[in-house]
Protein backbone atom coordinates (compact mmCIF):
# COMPACT_ATOMS: atom_id res chain seq x y z
CA UNK A 1 0.00 0.00 0.00
CA UNK A 2 1.39 3.37 -1.01
CA UNK A 3 1.79 6.14 1.55
CA UNK A 4 -1.01 8.75 1.22
CA UNK A 5 -2.58 6.68 -1.53
CA UNK A 6 -5.98 8.29 -1.08
CA UNK A 7 -4.90 11.78 -0.09
CA UNK A 8 -7.14 14.66 -1.06
CA UNK A 9 -4.45 17.27 -0.31
CA UNK A 10 -3.87 19.27 -3.51
CA UNK A 11 -0.40 19.11 -5.03
CA UNK A 12 -0.07 22.88 -4.72
CA UNK A 13 -0.63 22.65 -0.96
CA UNK A 14 1.97 19.92 -0.56
CA UNK A 15 4.50 21.93 -2.56
CA UNK A 16 3.81 24.89 -0.28
CA UNK A 17 4.26 22.66 2.79
CA UNK A 18 7.63 21.49 1.49
CA UNK A 19 8.75 25.09 0.99
CA UNK A 20 7.51 26.06 4.46
CA UNK A 21 9.37 23.10 5.98
CA UNK A 22 12.57 24.16 4.24
CA UNK A 23 12.10 27.74 5.36
CA UNK A 24 11.65 26.60 8.99
CA UNK A 25 14.92 24.68 8.71
CA UNK A 26 16.67 27.79 7.43
CA UNK A 27 17.27 26.68 3.84
CA UNK A 28 19.03 29.51 2.01
CA UNK A 29 17.49 28.76 -1.37
CA UNK A 30 14.59 26.48 -2.15
CA UNK A 31 11.99 25.81 -4.74
CA UNK A 32 9.83 23.26 -6.45
CA UNK A 33 9.43 22.79 -10.18
CA UNK A 34 7.43 20.60 -12.52
CA UNK A 35 8.04 19.55 -16.12
CA UNK A 36 4.92 17.87 -17.46
CA UNK A 37 6.63 17.15 -20.81
CA UNK A 38 9.36 15.09 -19.13
CA UNK A 39 7.02 13.90 -16.36
CA UNK A 40 9.46 15.02 -13.68
CA UNK A 41 9.11 17.16 -10.59
CA UNK A 42 11.92 18.60 -8.55
CA UNK A 43 12.58 20.01 -5.13
CA UNK A 44 15.91 21.71 -4.70
CA UNK A 45 17.34 23.61 -1.77
CA UNK A 46 20.57 24.81 -0.21
CA UNK A 47 21.11 23.95 3.42
CA UNK A 48 24.30 23.54 5.48
CA UNK A 49 26.31 24.77 2.49
CA UNK A 50 25.10 21.90 0.30
CA UNK A 51 22.69 21.90 -2.60
CA UNK A 52 20.16 19.09 -2.32
CA UNK A 53 17.96 17.88 -5.18
CA UNK A 54 15.08 15.43 -5.19
CA UNK A 55 13.57 14.43 -8.52
CA UNK A 56 10.41 12.38 -8.73
CA UNK A 57 8.76 10.82 -11.75
CA UNK A 58 5.21 11.96 -12.32
CA UNK A 59 2.52 9.58 -13.51
CA UNK A 60 2.06 9.36 -17.26
CA UNK A 61 -1.44 10.60 -18.16
CA UNK A 62 -1.33 8.60 -21.41
CA UNK A 63 -0.93 5.36 -19.47
CA UNK A 64 -3.42 6.22 -16.74
CA UNK A 65 -6.30 7.51 -18.79
CA UNK A 66 -8.67 9.07 -16.30
CA UNK A 67 -7.83 12.55 -15.06
CA UNK A 68 -9.10 11.72 -11.57
CA UNK A 69 -6.68 8.79 -11.22
CA UNK A 70 -3.78 10.86 -12.59
CA UNK A 71 -4.40 13.64 -10.05
CA UNK A 72 -4.62 11.10 -7.21
CA UNK A 73 -1.29 9.53 -8.19
CA UNK A 74 0.37 12.94 -8.55
CA UNK A 75 -0.91 14.01 -5.10
CA UNK A 76 0.35 10.75 -3.58
CA UNK A 77 3.88 11.17 -4.95
CA UNK A 78 4.17 14.73 -3.65
CA UNK A 79 2.93 13.65 -0.19
CA UNK A 80 5.49 10.83 -0.13
CA UNK A 81 8.24 13.28 -1.07
CA UNK A 82 7.20 15.62 1.74
CA UNK A 83 7.36 12.69 4.16
CA UNK A 84 10.88 11.76 3.02
CA UNK A 85 12.25 15.28 3.33
CA UNK A 86 10.58 15.78 6.71
CA UNK A 87 11.93 12.44 8.00
CA UNK A 88 15.49 13.23 6.89
CA UNK A 89 15.39 16.66 8.53
CA UNK A 90 14.02 15.11 11.75
CA UNK A 91 16.77 12.49 11.68
CA UNK A 92 19.41 15.21 11.45
CA UNK A 93 17.76 17.40 14.08
CA UNK A 94 17.67 14.46 16.51
CA UNK A 95 21.32 13.52 15.87
CA UNK A 96 20.38 10.14 14.44
CA UNK A 97 22.60 10.87 11.47
CA UNK A 98 24.57 13.75 10.05
CA UNK A 99 23.17 16.06 7.40
CA UNK A 100 25.56 14.61 4.81
CA UNK A 101 24.59 11.02 5.68
CA UNK A 102 20.88 11.76 5.54
CA UNK A 103 21.01 13.54 2.19
CA UNK A 104 24.10 11.91 0.65
CA UNK A 105 22.53 10.61 -2.55
CA UNK A 106 20.74 13.92 -3.19
CA UNK A 107 23.78 16.20 -2.74
CA UNK A 108 24.43 18.07 -5.97
CA UNK A 109 28.09 18.10 -6.98
CA UNK A 110 29.81 20.93 -8.90
CA UNK A 111 29.14 19.14 -12.22
CA UNK A 112 25.36 19.39 -11.50
CA UNK A 113 25.04 15.64 -10.94
CA UNK A 114 23.88 14.20 -7.66
CA UNK A 115 26.10 11.83 -5.71
CA UNK A 116 23.64 9.07 -6.65
CA UNK A 117 24.00 9.89 -10.37
CA UNK A 118 27.76 9.47 -10.03
CA UNK A 119 28.03 6.53 -7.65
CA UNK A 120 25.12 4.21 -8.49
CA UNK A 121 26.50 3.11 -11.88
CA UNK A 122 29.82 2.37 -10.19
CA UNK A 123 28.12 0.29 -7.50
CA UNK A 124 26.26 -1.68 -10.19
CA UNK A 125 29.52 -2.25 -12.08
CA UNK A 126 31.30 -3.41 -8.91
CA UNK A 127 28.60 -5.98 -8.23
CA UNK A 128 28.62 -7.11 -11.86
CA UNK A 129 32.40 -7.54 -12.10
CA UNK A 130 33.22 -8.32 -8.48
CA UNK A 131 35.91 -5.62 -8.64
CA UNK A 132 35.97 -2.40 -6.71
CA UNK A 133 37.45 0.89 -7.70
CA UNK A 134 37.39 4.14 -5.82
CA UNK A 135 33.83 5.43 -5.89
CA UNK A 136 33.55 8.66 -7.80
CA UNK A 137 36.69 7.94 -9.81
CA UNK A 138 36.59 8.48 -13.55
CA UNK A 139 36.03 5.37 -15.72
CA UNK A 140 39.26 3.72 -16.89
CA UNK A 141 38.83 4.80 -20.51
CA UNK A 142 38.24 8.43 -19.46
CA UNK A 143 41.66 8.80 -17.86
CA UNK A 144 44.30 10.63 -19.89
Amino acid sequence: MLYAQNTKVPTSQTRAEIEQLLERHKAKQYGTAVDYDLLKARVQFRLQERIIRFVITLPDPKKIGRAERYLREERQRWRALLLVIKAKLESVENSIETFESAFLSQIVMPNDQTVADIVLPQIAESYKTGRMKALGAAPEDAKT
